[in-house]
């Protein structure tokens, strides 16, 4: 990456750690909340890291950016998070440079997704490079790049079926709950937690199970309120979760809380119980299991399931990729321009600088000189110049460290490469 000027440091990683080979357990200790994603994005830059982005969604956390070498990434998610690097090292993977750009494409197409073409991670991304960007760690190259990997997914998804039929964490676990109740219309639900997962998971019961019992309970009881508002259903305080428990044939968890939010003592209940969790970090102990009338299935599991649906989106992969291929040439294109952006700079300068001696040169010499006319004529010439140089450079991208050299010693440009 040196030779497109857009960092200091040679090389772009990706470094992270995801489903398919961390479980949910390893994932939980490499998992990053807002504020320890912000704590180390400034860490990050006092440690000279140029420009990143971090994703630590249910299934992945990963990091991107320029680095001298990538232990400085795998270094700072280790000081953030209760993971170790040895941890790591078991389960994670680095890619360098276009690897790295190909891996952030996969998965902000949904292609590296655990359930393929579950697109919610690009809205994830744009949440990451909003708080790089606010942090002032968000550079050109990550900028054009998560703007790219966007346009990739968009037309995915409007090109192609691999979106296709109600298929996600949140409706796997409906599916799930589907399957296993004869009469899940009349089975009394708690969903726990009211978050991004939550909300969607509530929209599919509603949706798919016709159940009018199913009860909403949230730390924070307005924003249970809120989401219950849309739907017609019940709404309870967090204080009335055991009890709520004992008295439900259905829980589902996703509270996003870095520790276990339900433990073996909130449940007595005397009556079969299924316990759903689709949290990570885990938030349901897992001794829970060990309870006689319990049956807990975290969404890992839930995330393995495979039907007809998804059969069909794997026929459009093939042509996904395709789409892929076609948006990061343009990208690669664009950063190829890179390459000669500091010397088209500097030729413009030197031609302007050119040009202000000889207009004043000539505005001594002509009493009737028009310097306005003059001015509007040469910078039209200059600019059609350098339009005619940048054009051949886009082109020829062959001879291009050729063409820039030979520019830079006719116009005798500075040495562009300190």
């Amino acid at each position: 990456m040196k030779n497109y000027h857009i960092s200091k440091h040679n090389s772009f990683y990706a470094i992270g750690l995801s489903y398919q080979k961390a479980d949910a357990d390893i994932r939980g200790n490499f998992s990053l909340n807002e504020e320890q994603k912000k704590n180390l994005i400034n860490d990050a830059k006092n440690d000279g890291v140029d420009g990143i982005l971090i994703t630590s969604t249910c299934n992945r956390t990963e990091i991107y950016g320029f680095a001298q070498h990538p232990f400085q990434l795998i270094k700072l998610l280790c000081q953030h998070t209760n993971g170790t690097v040895e941890e790591f090292e078991k389960v994670a993977y680095v890619y360098k440079n276009q690897e790295a750009i190909s891996h952030l494409f996969k998965v902000g197409t949904g292609l590296d997704s655990q359930i393929l073409g579950d697109f919610e991670i690009i809205s994830q991304l744009k949440h990451a490079f909003n708080i790089s960007k606010n942090l002032s760690m968000a550079n050109p190259f990550i900028e054009r790049l998560v703007n790219s990997v966007i346009q990739a997914s968009k037309r995915i998804k409007n090109e192609t079926e691999i979106s296709s039929g109600a298929t996600s964490v949140s409706f796997a676990s409906v599916q799930y709950i589907l399957n296993r109740y004869k009469n899940v219309s009349n089975a009394k639900i708690l969903l726990f937690g009211t978050g991004k997962i939550g909300r969607n998971t509530c929209e599919n019961l509603v949706k798919h199970t016709k159940n009018n019992h199913i009860t909403l309970i949230n730390r924070t009881k307005d924003k249970a309120v809120k989401v219950a508002g849309k739907f017609d259903l019940i709404v309870k305080d967090h204080a009335d979760l055991q009890s709520e428990i004992r008295d439900t044939d259905i829980l589902i968890v996703a509270t996003g809380a870095q520790n276990p939010t339900i433990s073996k003592e909130l449940i007595y209940s005397d009556k079969k119980l299924l316990i759903l969790d689709l949290s990570i970090p885990k938030n349901v102990a897992n001794d829970v299991a060990d309870l006689e009338n319990v049956q807990l299935i975290h969404l890992d599991h839930l995330s393995q399931m495979t039907d007809a649906t998804l059969e069909k989106r794997k026929t459009f992969i093939p042509q996904a990729e395709e789409i892929i291929e076609e948006v990061k040439k343009d990208f690669n294109s664009w950063l190829e321009t890179r390459k000669f952006a500091p010397t088209i700079k500097a030729l413009k300068h030197k031609l302007r600088h050119m040009k202000d001696e000889e207009l004043d040169f000539q505005s001594r010499k002509l009493n009737d000189f028009n310097n306005e006319h003059a001015e509007i004529v040469s910078n039209r010439i200059i600019q059609k110049i350098m339009n005619q140089f940048a054009s051949h450079l886009k082109q020829d991208s062959d001879s291009t460290d050729e063409s820039l050299a030979l520019i830079q010693k006719v116009f005798q440009l500075e040495d562009l490469s300190k």
